[in-house]
């Protein structure tokens, strides 16, 4: 299956310089080329194919190839920012066969060579991330070990209810008998009945003196009835 080629960033108006040897450690500085007279002028495409990421330089009419930059790494040698300012770089061009050249590229507003080192940061860190997932991919997966360790224990809280709602706590115990038979109830009260009301014949003031027994009350009333008014 091919790769298709995704575009990174576009600049419709690059430079093109022809710089000199490096000569000192100080690196290269734009103002050691000639920047009134660029030797070319044209188009920038920042591209990805896969794991390769390049830079062409093409013409803006007719789109024809001009130079190609691969880039590996960045930073590193095949794109290196020049130490007296922040719109010019050194480019590491190469061709079919292999072969290499370093030229200068510059921009004419600093926006521009700020969103190519935006667009090349993002573009490695995806391509850093994405190598760890699939390495991630090709790593055995490691199995989840649950078995106890040595003298290791585990604790479980458990708290049983009644289905009724009712806790056993609660409910009060009826003491049983021996077998299990439950006491009787108890008996009711003995209620005493009071003692007789004495009568009138009962009366202490009604006896007879020294033990006699009484008169009968029909001969009570038979005297009573014969005594003259």
């Amino acid at each position: 299956m091919d790769t298709y080629e995704s575009v990174l960033l576009v600049k419709n108006e690059v430079f093109v310089f022809k710089i000199p040897p490096l000569t000192t450690n100080r690196g290269h500085r734009a103002a050691d080329w000639n920047l009134a007279e660029p030797q070319w002028i044209g188009r920038m495409r920042l591209v990805a194919k896969g794991d390769e990421c390049i830079i062409k330089l093409e013409d803006k009419t007719s789109g024809e190839l001009f130079a190609k930059c691969p880039i590996d790494v960045y930073p590193g040698i095949a794109i290196e920012a020049v130490s007296d300012s922040s719109r010019y770089f050194v480019l590491r061009i190469q061709d079919d066969n292999g072969r290499s050249a370093f030229i200068g590229l510059g921009f004419s507003d600093r926006s521009d060579s700020f969103d190519l080192n935006v667009s090349l940061q993002e573009h490695f860190k995806w391509l850093k991330k994405s190598e760890e997932i699939e390495k991630e991919k090709g790593e055995p997966k490691q199995e989840l070990d649950l078995r106890f360790k040595d003298g290791e224990t585990i604790k479980i809280n458990m708290k049983i209810t009644k289905k009724d709602g009712g806790d056993a706590a609660t409910k009060p115990k009826v003491k049983s008998l021996g077998g299990g038979i439950l006491p009787p109830p108890p008996a009711a009260p003995v209620r005493i009945a009071p003692p007789p009301v004495p009568s009138v014949n009962s009366s202490p003031s009604h006896q007879p003196p020294n033990g006699s027994k009484p008169e009968s009350w029909g001969e009570f009333a038979s005297a009573a009835n014969n005594n003259p008014r």
